[in-house]
């Protein structure tokens, strides 16, 4: 798996990056995940998967994130920068998962719907907070200086997600300055 590192220990704990869209998020956000992985250390197994292409479909991704799910045995973490954010957020509300998660983190996730982000197809409905599940850790991660999805986002998020921890940072960008090390500290205390 391009980008994935098999578990040498079955101790390790799962976590499943989802990157942002575009040509070049991959490429861009593997340099959080780099830091994800040297901040958490070898207990933890974080796979990578590129999801398709620059012009993603919500459809194609939500099946590639079942079929990732599907190889997971037991809990998983899951973990979405900007797009891959808001399509792991539509995929916990429209999809059966039969994983156990231990918890979501969502940093930089664009809210489809908002002026200039009306794209139906990764637009939430009404209500989605009530079917998710509620016993899970949640965690949304912002930076306002963010010049890709504007800070009111995670506004729109916090008021239908109560249940989610807010995370708010300054000087941080749209790629959080390559550096999850706050995300992995969360991350430690599950």
């Amino acid at each position: 798996m391009r980008g994935g590192v098999r578990p040498e220990d079955s101790s390790q704990r799962q976590v499943l990056f989802i990157h942002g869209g575009g040509g070049e998020a991959y490429e861009a956000d593997g340099k959080l995940v780099s830091s994800l992985r040297d901040a958490l250390g070898s207990g933890f197994e974080v796979r990578y998967p590129e999801m398709d292409g620059a012009a993603p479909e919500y459809g194609a991704w939500s099946a590639r994130i079942s079929h990732e799910l599907s190889t997971v045995d037991g809990e998983v973490i899951l973990v979405g920068h900007s797009l891959g954010a808001s399509i792991l957020l539509k995929h916990l509300f429209e999809e059966r998962v039969n994983n156990p998660i231990a918890g979501v983190f969502l940093i930089a996730t664009p809210y489809w719907g908002a002026m200039d982000w009306e794209v139906a197809e990764f637009e939430l409905q009404e209500g989605f907070a009530a079917s998710l599940p509620q016993d899970t850790p949640m965690f949304l991660y912002h930076s306002r200086d963010d010049e890709i999805v504007s800070f009111t986002h995670l506004a729109r998020y916090a008021g239908r997600l109560p249940q989610a921890t807010i995370r708010e940072f300054d000087g941080r960008g749209h790629q959080f300055n390559d550096d999850l090390s706050e995300v992995a500290d969360d991350i430690g205390r599950l």
